[in-house]
């Protein structure tokens, strides 16, 4: 029981901590319209894909984007923590350091879940119509996708010494895993040693698992939605190890 708690402990106080910064939750809500309405106008006329509007298009992907970038950034928790002392009494707290990582996980995950929910509200903006079952479909869709990308940001967060060099780290991690998933651009249509690249890239089966959920027969799916799935959770599981066996040798 006492592990139980140290999670939900973790994970309520990450839950808190985003909720009370009103800036990033108001920069939050602007930057999916940023995308979706300035940058799907402009592309729309020079980038085509049959059968579909390119705004709608994107759409599944600027939600892919939203969990990218909100996961990662969920990493900053840790070096926070560790320059203000919280880190030193977590770890030396009565519970296993999988425990802890997996509460900061489970927290960073749930703000990142809330935050791409957030961009379904403007699906009418670019014409994209689903109902209440591809939204409720999505959720788990999102929950599996952040668990796999807050935990990169975790672990690079736990091997950097500061704010500037997970900044830089972030973002060099954070844009090819972007750019190579197909969320603003069918891959179809992209040279074939990037479509090796996008293979790899964990984004692209959840950004094509999220085309399939909300677009549905408007979309052709690059890869079975059971596959996208399959990889996806392989990903988490991998990553999930990983954090765990970071945290435990941290000192």
């Amino acid at each position: 029981m006492s592990e139980i708690r140290g999670i939900y402990t973790l994970w309520l106080r990450e839950v808190k901590r985003y909720t009370r910064e009103k800036t990033r939750l108001i920069s939050s809500f602007f930057q999916p319209v940023i995308w979706l309405v300035i940058f799907g106008s402009g592309m729309r006329f020079s980038t085509g894909v049959a059968g579909i509007d390119y705004r709608q298009f994107i759409f599944p992907g600027i939600i892919g984007q939203t969990l990218l970038f909100t996961s990662m950034f969920m990493g900053i928790s840790v070096i926070w923590d560790r320059e203000f002392g919280f880190m030193k009494e977590i770890l030396v707290a009565p519970i296993s350091r999988t425990s802890v990582f997996v509460g900061k996980m489970l927290g960073g995950s749930t703000d990142a879940v809330a935050q791409g929910s957030l961009v379904f509200l403007f699906g009418f903006l670019v014409g994209v119509r689903f109902d209440l079952e591809a939204f409720l479909l999505s959720i788990p869709l999102m929950i599996i996708i952040t668990f796999g990308l807050v935990s990169i940001g975790l672990v690079l967060a736990s091997l950097m010494e500061s704010l500037e060099s997970f900044g830089v780290i972030q973002t060099f991690v954070n844009l090819p895993i972007f750019f190579m998933s197909g969320a603003l651009f069918p891959l179809e249509n992209v040279p074939k040693w990037l479509q090796w690249f996008s293979i790899i890239d964990p984004l692209t089966y959840g950004v094509d698992a999220l085309r399939t959920t909300i677009l549905k027969e408007s979309w052709t799916p690059l890869f079975p939605i059971e596959l996208d799935i399959l990889v996806i959770l392989a990903f988490d599981g991998l990553m999930i190890i990983i954090g765990t066996l970071v945290f435990n040798r941290r000192r």
